[in-house]
């Protein structure tokens, strides 16, 4: 399919709240692919809608156990508590340290527009808040804890 621009911290798009997904179209068949290409091609684990500039309430995630596509996810449940670094393909080359749910039951439809039930521990787990957020036009770095940093990947200068 297509690599979409992921659109970076300061756009408004990213404060936005999102639409609910209404009934499956070729159009958002192809914004899906799309989103799933885009999250690999960037080395994510995760991409909403509205970081390639769409408002609706759509994501991908996959931490590794293959792709999971989520239409209008709600949280149901969450229990026990994880702090770790957290980053964004939203914010380039910064991580923060954010605290988010260890466990998390999520309620959602998936591209045959049926309800699911999905639930994650540890990293799925923190996937699942940090996407989410991002449908209500929220961004992990309101979350980190001290702020965020500049990610080292071991390079040397």
């Amino acid at each position: 399919m297509a690599i979409r621009t992921i659109r970076e911290l300061g756009d408004e798009v990213l404060t936005k709240k999102c639409k609910e997904v209404t009934k499956m179209t070729l159009r958002t068949k192809i914004l899906i692919n799309d989103m799933l290409d885009t999250m690999y091609e960037a080395m994510g684990v995760g991409l909403a809608a509205p970081q390639v500039g769409i408002l609706k309430r759509i994501v991908v995630i996959d931490v590794g156990d293959g792709p999971i596509v989520m239409l209008n996810p709600q949280i149901i449940e969450q229990s026990g508590e994880q702090t770790g670094e957290e980053g964004c393909l939203s914010v380039p080359g910064k991580a923060g340290v954010v605290t988010r749910p260890n466990y998390v039951k999520v309620k959602a439809l998936n591209e045959e527009m049926e309800e699911i039930e999905l639930e994650g521990e540890g990293l799925l787990a923190r996937a699942f808040c940090h996407e989410i957020d991002h449908l209500e036009g929220k961004m992990y770095v309101e979350l980190a804890e001290g702020g965020i940093h500049d990610v080292s990947y071991g390079e040397e200068e």
